[in-house]
């Protein structure tokens, strides 16, 4: 991993990124930022059908991480073209409808926690190889805010907790082989799935009135936490949650009033 500066042209230059779930608003500006500071990276999602060659250091690739063989053929394709991997961001995720949990079907809350979760440690498990070869790395995970507080949808913050607890079993068991997990949990982010929230003004001001700073987050915003742990700049961490809401968590007794 280079020394240079955290966020410059060159900070992760000759290193490999592997982006799950690059085709959607917070997954692009992680590839964006990744890609800005230097890295070859591998744009990974369901919703790519084949394998495309981008600007120069960056490429599509189809990827389901509920399946572990498209798993491991992501993984397959990142050791043929390039024999590493550097860094791993597991930002693939679903979400669904609010639905009471005494009527949350059984089918999607397994399909939840299958991509969610597991599906986080598959891609892990098929790419920590090539970081205990070299004996150095950064696994990534995108958590939420709703690990730590309830929502209307009862399986993403379960996994989303599962996630972050991952995170740390992965710290424990790896980081003696050089290998740094870190997670990453955003707040209220405006993207293009979460926009129909924010075009009606009067949700956008209460929303953005129980924020201490005052303003909806943007998917820029999480992709400078994940670009932090990417780095050098984080070479003593691992293990943590970086929370990316603006003060939301924080607010909450201050919020009541």
């Amino acid at each position: 991993m280079s020394t240079k500066k955290t966020f410059d042209g060159g900070a992760l230059k000759g290193c490999v990124a592997v982006v799950t779930g690059a085709s959607g608003g917070i997954g692009n500006a992680i590839v964006n930022r990744l890609y800005a500071m230097g890295a070859v990276v591998v744009e990974a999602d369901i919703a790519f059908t084949d394998e495309t060659l981008q600007p120069e250091r960056r490429l599509k690739i189809e990827c389901d991480i509920a399946k572990p063989e498209s798993v491991q053929a992501m993984a397959d394709f990142v050791r043929g073209h390039f024999g590493r991997c550097d860094v791993l961001v597991n930002n693939a995720a679903i979400s669904a409808a609010p639905v009471a949990l005494e009527n949350f079907p059984i089918e999607l809350w397994d399909q939840m926690l299958t991509i969610n979760l597991r599906g986080a440690l598959l891609c892990a498990q098929a790419m920590v190889p090539m970081m205990f070869q070299r004996g150095n790395g950064s696994i990534i995970n995108i958590a939420s805010i709703a690990a730590q507080v309830a929502t209307r949808v009862g399986a993403y913050g379960t996994a989303k907790a599962g996630v972050i607890g991952l995170t740390h079993q992965m710290a424990v068991e790896w980081g003696p082989r050089g290998i740094r997990t870190n997670s990453v949990s955003p707040g209220m982010i405006r993207t293009p799935l979460s926009e129909a929230h924010y075009r009606a003004e009067n949700v956008h001001n209460q929303r953005v009135a129980k924020i201490p700073l005052r303003k909806i987050g943007q998917p820029d915003d999480v992709a400078g936490a994940v670009a932090f742990f990417a780095s050098d700049a984080s070479s003593y961490i691992n293990g943590q949650d970086l929370v990316v809401d603006g003060g939301f968590l924080k607010a909450t007794l201050a919020n009541t009033y």
